[in-house]
């Protein structure tokens, strides 16, 4: 792309948000693979992921026999297992280098140069800003980029300018998209943290706030330096401590009330969490107000997309607020969702908070209001001192705009519940198909089936063999021969021995319909050659105790071969 080209319009399809897995597989298999990474690949992401501080385990290198079969499928499982640790690790899972390595043909672009550029244009026509240095990866967004900024004549006063990329959640028009961009200055309320400009064109938008030296509430918690990078704050802290009750129960207090402002203007939020909650002395005031206009993915998305009662953006800022909440209470986030039992809290009165917005019962049946939280015991005996009057003028038309791209925005969040939900299913189903229990119990239907088939052949076969017995016996007769008894009519169809005054021959029929036909060539006298066979016979030579003892009865033979 040129330095003064714009790029393309339109908002990024791309959901930063959706949590990536991976599974290492034999050489073999290489066709079905998506990627493909050697062990080096894999220690550069571990050198570049140190800055978390977390004790990764990847497995150590081999210089000789690292080519041996053994070896090959022992260091395959402690990849897999390093892989595990990382996607499972809810700021690891999404930060640039992880996605970068794991999706290399979605995350190939260098969004810090693309910021640069923006910034740069927008700084050609707005000179009166300049750019101190950029705050490299202080946020976790991998599409939103920060600038350490100044006015020209007011040199020692620092800003902070954010450029992000539009998002898959964008249903705003173009139009209506920066018109409420540019009117976030306007926005006045004592927990808000305020913008001190804003504009947009139609791939991105840049707004600048100015820079506070304490940071946010999770720099609070965590004691972090807020210009650090996001993976050195707050991966690994050294110290794990909540914060007292009388903080939790004020900033818990004043979030609410921001968030029941925005939800009774229609003003969509659903980007909750420390972060994003700005630390003013004793006040906490919300930042980010744009994300939801841009479309970006909220940072609980993994989560709350789990649960299908959790549809709304209002739901989705309560249930963030169980997060924030949690983190504040325990100085951690929780290490899974839904939280089956809570550690010892400073109240129970933040447990009960807790409950009805994290535990498995709240996120099955639903999330309770913001108003309903504001009645609880925790926040309802809180006074608030603030003489600043809450302005934010919304025009009639942006207000129908808002409703229409909020209802959009649950309707992508509701179909990716379904389809979460169904594949979820289906992995259980498989789970439960390739277990070693069901294994089992198939081999032994298998097994009870294959005996009953035969049991029933064998019983099909044996009253075939009765009835063609009793019909033989019934139909024959014996026929008369001046040479020597003459035997059943089946005899010949069995191909039993004839003997004749010249020669004895054998008859065998390979149908058991011509048995008239059969017993009458038996019963001829032979004399040189034999004339011509009868359709579906051949010549056979006579074995068995008829040819050996020619004295032998040859009825009472027969009879025991019928026997």
């Amino acid at each position: 792309m040129a330095f003064m080209e714009k790029p393309p319009a339109g908002k990024v399809l791309l959901d930063d948000t959706v949590p990536l897995t991976a599974a290492i597989e034999a050489s073999q298999s290489l066709q079905s693979h998506t990627i493909v990474r050697r062990y080096s690949d894999f220690d550069l992401l571990n050198n570049s992921l140190q800055i978390a501080g977390l004790s990764l385990p990847l497995p150590p290198k081999k210089l000789i026999g690292n080519m041996d079969r053994e070896f090959i499928a022992e260091r395959q499982k402690g990849l897999q297992n390093y892989l595990n640790v990382i996607t499972t690790n809810h700021i690891l899972s999404n930060c640039e280098l992880v996605k970068k390595f794991l999706d290399p043909n979605n995350y190939s672009a260098n969004y810090t140069e693309i910021a640069l550029q923006q910034v740069s244009m927008f700084f050609r026509s707005e000179p009166k800003w300049e750019v101190v240095e950029p705050l490299k990866d202080i946020g976790w967004r991998i599409r939103k980029k920060y600038f350490l900024m100044k006015i020209k004549n007011q040199p020692k006063e620092r800003l902070v300018l954010s450029w992000a990329d539009l998002g898959p959640d964008k249903y705003l028009s173009d139009k209506d998209f920066q018109c409420l961009i540019k009117l976030l200055p306007s926005c006045l309320h004592p927990y808000i943290y305020r913008v001190t400009f804003a504009t947009a064109n139609e791939s991105s938008a840049l707004l600048i706030r100015m820079f506070n030296e304490k940071g946010t509430l999770k720099d609070l918690i965590y004691k972090a330096k807020p210009k650090d990078p996001f993976l050195k704050k707050y991966c690994n802290p050294k110290k794990i401590q909540g914060l007292e009750l009388q903080q939790i129960k004020t900033y818990g207090r004043q979030i609410l009330e921001v968030l029941k402002f925005l939800h009774d203007k229609g003003f969509p939020y659903g980007h909750l969490h420390t972060s994003n909650v700005m630390l003013d002395g004793d006040t906490c005031r919300l930042l980010d107000l744009e994300n939801s206009l841009l479309g970006l993915p909220a940072f609980y998305r993994s989560y709350f997309s789990q649960f299908r009662k959790i549809n709304t953006l209002e739901s989705v800022d309560v249930h963030c607020f169980g997060h924030l909440l949690y983190e504040m209470t325990y100085g951690r986030p929780p290490d899974s969702v839904p939280v089956d039992s809570f550690p010892p809290a400073p109240s129970m009165a933040v447990v009960a908070v807790l409950e009805s917005t994290l535990s498995c019962e709240a996120c099955k049946n639903g999330m309770p209001t913001v108003s309903r939280l504001l009645q609880m015991p925790l926040f309802s005996d809180v006074l608030l001192t603030t003489s600043e009057k809450p302005q934010f003028k919304i025009p009639t038309k942006l207000k129908e705009a808002l409703r229409i791209a909020k209802e959009c925005i649950e309707k992508r969040l509701i179909e990716e519940q379904k389809q979460i939900h169904q594949h979820r299913r289906l992995t259980r189903a498989q789970s439960h198909h390739g277990s070693e229990e069901e294994r089992k119990k198939r081999k032994i239907l298998a097994r009870k089936k294959s005996k009953r088939s035969a049991l029933e052949n064998s019983e099909e076969h044996s009253a075939k063999y009765n009835n063609s017995n009793n019909s033989g016996s019934g139909a024959s007769s014996p026929l008369t021969s001046p040479s020597s008894p003459t035997p059943p009519s089946t005899s010949a169809a069995l191909g039993l021995s004839k003997r004749c005054k010249e020669r004895d021959i054998c008859i065998t029929s390979t149908s058991s319909t011509s048995t008239t036909t059969s017993s009458s060539l038996a019963s001829c006298e032979h004399r040189g050659t034999c004339p011509a066979l009868v359709s579906g016979c051949e010549w056979r030579e006579p074995r068995g105790l008829a040819q050996l003892y020619p004295e032998f009865p040859k009825r009472n033979f027969e009879e025991s071969q019928n026997l």
